[in-house]
């Protein structure tokens, strides 16, 4: 409310009124006291009606007169817009390639997505038949035998087809994966028909997902085997350092990569998910993608993605610490 349009004219008191109405609107009574002074005064309205209050000289102004305040919230970042701005300034995506990527601030728990395309698994889905494989270990209360740990160490460290074929088995192909995946939470994953575990078919965001069960606090496998699982992938084949390892500032990252040239169209599919720790931030990334027609221009594509996926929470253009106008 307008300050000037609240404020009210005194009434001047009517020649006609009364000698003790006049005296009594006149009086103003002072009394000295530890607080200050305090005062009494009359005021008249429409020549009727006589209003007396008391308050300390400092009082505030009437509830009439106050400003109506708004609360002041931060307006949401939309790291999905982000996303998308940053691979449109930074990656290059060839002609007749896909690329889908996601990627969470595990300190903020924010995460962000571009793409929302299903695409072939390659050897990325090594991860989740080794998750699978530990999940159904604990609800059977029992530890992975020899075979199995040097399977999974061929699979993860090597990318070895045949240990990942030997434990695709023994989890029960895609019935067993897909089981599994229910619990893990991925809705958009589908496991390979018969013996095809690299056909598997998954999104980025349900990559992310399963990510957050390997690294992640709240997560159906133990910590026991999250730690299994952690170390496999920190431990890659030096043949193999390529992928979302690019948007680390250093040598601090867990990983697996898949790559399939297809046999239908000789295109490839290149993906790429893991942990990576920059600028002290921890996060979780997946990228994936076909169509190159190169295994070497597919790395690129996916190393140019995961930088422009963890830049989002690096440097944003858009101020999460401004103010919306009261």
């Amino acid at each position: 409310m307008d300050r000037q349009s609240a404020r009210r004219r005194r009434a001047r008191p009517s020649r006609r009124m009364p000698f003790l109405y006049t005296a009594v609107a006149s009086v103003v009574l002072v009394g000295g006291t530890a607080a200050g002074a305090v005062y009494m005064k009359a005021q008249a309205h429409d020549g009727q009606d006589l209003v007396s209050s008391s308050s300390p000289s400092s009082a505030s102004p009437s509830v009439s007169e106050e400003a109506s305040v708004e609360p002041v919230t931060a307006p949401a970042v939309d790291r999905d817009a982000l996303l998308a701005d940053a691979v449109k300034k930074s990656v290059a995506v060839p002609s007749g390639a896909e690329m889908s990527a996601s990627v969470l601030d595990v300190d903020s728990g924010e995460s962000a997505a571009y793409g929302a395309e299903a695409f072939d698994t390659a050897s990325i889905v090594k991860v989740d038949i080794l998750a699978t494989l530990l999940l159904q270990a604990q609800d059977a209360d029992r530890q992975l035998t020899a075979t199995e740990k040097a399977n999974a160490t061929l699979m993860i460290e090597n990318s070895d087809n045949t240990a990942a074929t030997a434990l695709w088995n023994a989890i029960g192909t895609a019935d067993g994966l897909n089981t599994a995946n229910k619990s893990f939470g991925l809705t958009e994953t589908a496991g390979g028909d018969g013996a095809l575990w690299g056909l598997t078919q998954t999104t980025s965001a349900d990559q992310l997902t399963l990510l957050q069960q390997v690294f992640g606090d709240d997560s159906k496998l133990s910590e026991t085997s999250q730690t299994y699982m952690q170390g496999l992938m920190s431990d890659i084949a030096v043949d193999q350092h390529w992928g979302v390892s690019a948007a680390a500032d250093g040598s601090d990252w867990a990983l697996k990569n898949g790559w399939l040239a297809r046999s239908t169209t000789g295109l490839w599919d290149i993906n790429s998910i893991g942990r990576v720790t920059a600028d002290g931030h921890d996060y979780l990334v997946a990228v994936l993608s076909n169509g190159t027609t190169t295994k070497t221009k597919g790395i690129s594509l996916v190393e140019a993605a995961a930088k422009a996926a963890v830049s989002v929470f690096q440097d944003t253009t858009a101020d999460p610490t401004a103010t919306a106008a009261p």
